[in-house]
């Protein structure tokens, strides 16, 4: 079956959902037949358009989704595409690299985000734990950031869930920042926060800060981990350490520049059964790793 004229990803699958008359719980049970889990939540949102498949099982399960709908192979997934593709977006805005740049645009309007252009990210360092129920417990992030003028005096957090029926992570300071606003949008699984300094930067000045995002249980299913950078980096440093009792059967880098060009590459575990990558001078672009489960 095939849709026009309508070239946009949610509303071919808006009009594929009501030509086969199926509701959204059927279209559920049909992909849990298959051994895809969505909750109705996320059918709903991709279909209204309020957010779109972005992480690795989110892509894999449009491909189920197609047949479901007895669509032709790609109809879907086609229109998707890179999510920075044919777009360079280096202009350093805040909403750059984000599958609907409108929403976090409006979200972040929330916070003061007036310094982000005059620090320099000199170090970026995350920390990733999986469970041993393969979820996402917490990410701890370091970040070394320098002025390039005087004045600035906080650092700006995003983070965006693709499965927006489950609970934002908790957001704690670690060194040297406290909270300030904090913006929640559930609905579209963005969590923005304000990470203030003890005092405002002199221009050449540097600062450490080191915060940590904790989720609740039940902890979601951990399948990949992907840090967006709008502005360069000198140095990323990206930790993924998983539970003994509980290993990815592969792992893959996966290094996107901001012209769209995907670059992969597996990697293995080491002996703390964690996987370790590093990029020097890096960005605009994506970096990160995706891993299978047994």
């Amino acid at each position: 079956m095939s849709i026009s004229p309508d070239p946009g990803f949610a509303e071919t699958l808006r009009a594929a959902v009501a030509t086969r008359g199926l509701s959204l719980d059927r279209i559920r049970d049909h992909l849990a037949r298959r051994g895809v889990t969505l909750s109705l939540a996320t059918l709903s949102y991709w279909q209204t358009g309020r957010s779109r498949p972005e992480r690795r099982a989110s892509l894999a399960a449009v491909g189920h989704l197609e047949d479901v709908l007895e669509l032709s192979p790609g109809t879907l997934s086609e229109l998707l595409g890179p999510p920075v593709r044919g777009s360079r977006r280096e202009d350093g805005t805040i909403s750059a690299f984000w599958p609907v740049p409108s929403v976090i645009d409006d979200v972040v309007g929330g916070v003061d985000t007036r310094w982000d252009s005059r620090l320099t990210r000199i170090s970026q360092h995350d920390r990733v734990t999986v469970g041993p129920e393969r979820g996402e417990r917490s990410y701890v992030s370091r970040q070394v950031l320098r002025a390039e003028e005087d004045g600035p005096d906080r650092w700006v957090v995003i983070l965006h869930l693709d499965e927006h029926d489950r609970p934002l992570p908790l957001i704690r300071p670690l060194h040297n920042c406290r909270l300030g606003r904090v913006v929640t949008r559930p609905a579209d699984g963005l969590l923005v926060a304000e990470l203030l300094f003890r005092a405002p930067l002199r221009k050449g000045q540097t600062v450490i800060t080191e915060h940590e995002l904790v989720n609740q249980a039940p902890y979601p299913l951990a399948t990949n981990y992907q840090r967006k950078f709008r502005r360069p980096v000198h140095e990323y440093v990206l930790e993924v350490t998983f539970d003994a009792a509980a290993l990815p059967r592969t792992c893959t880098r996966v290094v996107q520049e901001a012209d769209g060009t995907r670059q992969t590459s597996g990697v293995r575990l080491d002996e703390g059964n964690s996987v370790l990558g590093v990029a020097l001078k890096f960005g605009p672009g994506c970096y990160g790793f995706e891993w299978v489960w047994p």
